[in-house]
């Protein structure tokens, strides 16, 4: 049984990863992302619901729209597909806690933010300012998601998470923009105190690790900028799979456990 729920969990996941190719495709646009209904981008043809179906109708249709045979992007089915795998792990995971709903909420909203800050490098306040409300009320009501964490540790995490990027922000503006600081506050008021050093200096050290592989290989200069946003989500999706796991490693290591 526990097996059919996770295959229930990963079609879901498919399809809200559906939804996000619309918010990442429309909400730096300015569009809305009720009206009006999915159009192939090429011919502009209305899509209907065979052309719709997640993940799947990307493979039978092979990467091409129906109607003009125009490419459709590879991100579109990557999405599905990692939001799909991504809902079926979280279930695995926590199973029927309450932090299950709240964690895929939160890692649909980083994968929309890391992907847009892919494509565009930007970290849009239309994503973070309503998350950090909402991951407030979620503190709010219901407590312990992690480890140490309710309101008051989940304030904390927002102004550490804050402040270890706002540094470098000021000092290397060229390097970090605000639209990181304000990532790393969210992320702090989703992950709580202590779990937010996990989530923020291992997005760092992704980031750091990605950048040096790219310049080694000549894919960047250094006068590019390389998006820190995906490496901030990653890190922070691990975290709420094992952030807390980290900590009391972390705390055993140094003896004080």
């Amino acid at each position: 049984m526990e097996i059919a729920y996770i295959v229930i969990f990963g079609l879901l996941g498919a399809a809200i990863g559906s939804f996000l190719n619309v918010v990442i495709d429309r909400l730096p646009a300015d569009k809305s992302l009720v009206y009006p209904p999915s159009s192939c981008d090429v011919c502009q043809h209305r899509l209907s619901w065979p052309d719709l179906f997640p993940v799947f109708s990307y493979l039978l249709l092979r990467g091409r729209c129906r109607y003009c045979q125009a490419k459709i992007p590879q991100r579109i089915f990557w999405v599905e597909l990692g939001t799909g795998l991504l809902a079926a792990l979280l279930f695995w995971r926590f199973g029927w806690q309450p932090f299950l709903p709240v964690a895929f909420v939160y890692s649909a909203v980083l994968i929309a933010i890391a992907v847009i800050d892919l494509n565009h490098q930007l970290i849009l306040n239309k994503l973070t300012y309503p998350f950090m409300l909402i991951a407030l009320i979620v503190n709010f009501f219901v407590p312990n998601l992690f480890s140490w964490h309710n309101l008051l540790f989940g304030l904390l995490g927002g102004a550490v998470g804050f402040l270890i990027l706002f540094v470098p922000a000021l000092i290397y503006r060229k390097g970090m923009g605000l639209g990181d600081v304000k990532m790393a506050a969210l992320i702090g008021l989703m992950t709580g105190f202590p779990n937010v050093i996990v989530a923020v200096f291992g997005g760092i050290i992704l980031g750091g690790v990605v950048a040096i592989i790219l310049l080694l290989f000549k894919k960047k200069s250094r006068k590019e900028g390389i998006p820190f946003g995906p490496y901030l989500s990653l890190a922070t999706i691990f975290t709420f799979f094992y952030g807390s796991n980290v900590i009391h490693w972390y705390l055993h290591l140094a003896h004080f456990e």
